[in-house]
């Protein structure tokens, strides 16, 4: 490698990397710290950051996620609707018991680029409530990642 010159990845280069991770007893937190380096690309060796990796996340297990001390009761989404008196709360507690998918995508959506590239990465990135998954073809070439 030419010291010299830099280096920026191509589009023809990109080639996809599907990670299994499983959920069961991770903290959110760090959690979604480790997933958001995958599907940015930070733990590659060819990060460049004006460029898109092809990095796909599969989560099974996302019903056994836990929080620390007392976040799971006490920690507030707040969203409002648009509507006059439209400001909604919910608990972790909550939000886990209509879906099991938006505690960990919202912990994860923040801490990504908030520009295209972040909405694209965060289409990548697949939460499962079980350890059953659609995903088996594209994850069977890699090895699962140590998280």
């Amino acid at each position: 490698m030419d010291m010299n010159k830099a280096f920026f990845l191509k589009k023809e280069q990109v080639k996809p990397r599907w990670i299994l991770i499983d959920g069961a007893g991770k903290v959110v937190g760090r959690l979604a710290t480790e997933i958001a380096d995958f599907l940015s690309g930070k733990r590659e060796v060819t990060f460049t950051p004006h460029a898109a990796q092809e990095s796909y996340v599969v989560v099974i297990n996302a019903e056994k996620i836990e929080f620390t001390g007392k976040k799971f009761e006490e920690k507030e989404y707040v969203w409002y609707t648009g509507w006059r008196g439209g400001q909604k709360r919910a608990t972790p507690k909550e939000k886990m018991a209509r879906g099991h998918e938006f505690v960990l995508r919202h912990a994860v959506k923040g801490m990504l680029r908030r520009n295209k590239l972040g909405n694209a990465e965060i289409r990548h990135l697949k939460i499962y409530a079980g350890a059953e998954h659609p995903h088996q073809a594209q994850i069977g070439v890699v090895a699962r990642a140590a998280v």
